[in-house]
């Protein structure tokens, strides 16, 4: 009896030995694709809690801990933007030193935020209404909605030019658009991408400053505002938006390009 159960041990070692190199081995695996860091102040080098980094090239993001640490899925040469209110953003590409030897310290720099000064005009009634009612001023703006937000946003003018704007665009290879969309197509289909993650959207809701989308999509801040005003959206929502806004506007502005361009072809 003993001789047999040993036999058996010896039929069945092997394979549980296998199993187990092969879960170490796809664990090791897994560790291997993810990179790990620690994010400092720079003049303290204290961690910094709620620190956003996204990776550029697979649009997924996380936030640090509190005590600074944060953990990525990335690849070698993948681009990191960190963001930070208060604090300088950094794009820093992950290197083969990284990913051997693991957790990185990413110093970040504070930066003065100078308010600029709000001037409020008041409208001035004069009790009669026929005058006051051409006194206050009225705003042709088109209101959408966005998923995932509670109060839809103004998105450009009543008059329908949009269609038409975007539509020369197609059949004008010199028009901004055109030039834009054709050269930056990998770029802008990151739109979809940066909308489904989390961690990017709760980022881009709270700023106004286009700074990160200019860094995820590679396209210059000026040129985000030209890109929407070809559109049709107007000054007012451009300047009043916030970057997830923004990001949908755009969205809706290069699906309707592809649609066109499409239906051309």
């Amino acid at each position: 009896m003993k001789k047999l159960v040993f036999l058996l041990l010896l039929m069945v070692a092997p394979f549980y030995l296998s199993a187990q190199e092969s879960e170490t081995a796809s664990a090791s695996q897994e560790d291997e694709n993810y990179i790990e860091g620690t994010v400092l102040n720079s003049s303290t080098n204290e961690p910094l809690d709620g620190v956003n980094i996204i990776n550029l090239n697979t649009v997924k993001g996380t936030i640090s801990k509190p005590d600074g640490t944060f953990r990525l899925r990335a690849s070698s040469n993948d681009t990191l933007y960190f963001s930070f209110l208060g604090f300088k953003s950094l794009q820093i590409r992950v290197t083969n030193d990284w990913k051997r030897f693991g957790d990185v310290k990413v110093k970040m720099t504070e930066t003065g935020i100078a308010l600029e000064e709000v001037v409020v005009k008041d409208v001035e009634l004069t009790g009669y209404l026929e005058i006051d009612a051409k006194n206050v001023p009225v705003y042709k703006n088109v209101r959408y909605s966005i998923s995932g937000l509670e109060s839809a946003y103004e998105g450009g003018n009543s008059q329908p030019g949009a269609f038409n704007k975007v539509l020369s665009a197609i059949f004008n290879p010199a028009d901004f658009l055109n030039k834009v969309f054709s050269n930056k197509g990998s770029q802008m289909r990151k739109l979809r991408q940066m909308k489904e993650d989390d961690n990017i959207r709760d980022l881009l809701v709270t700023k106004f400053d286009r700074e990160t989308l200019s860094a995820l999509l590679q396209i210059p801040r000026e040129d985000i505002e030209t890109i929407l005003s070809r559109c049709d959206y107007s000054e007012s929502f451009v300047k009043t938006a916030n970057d997830l806004q923004i990001l949908d506007a755009l969205s809706s502005c290069y699906e309707e390009y592809r649609v066109l361009n499409r239906d051309k072809g």
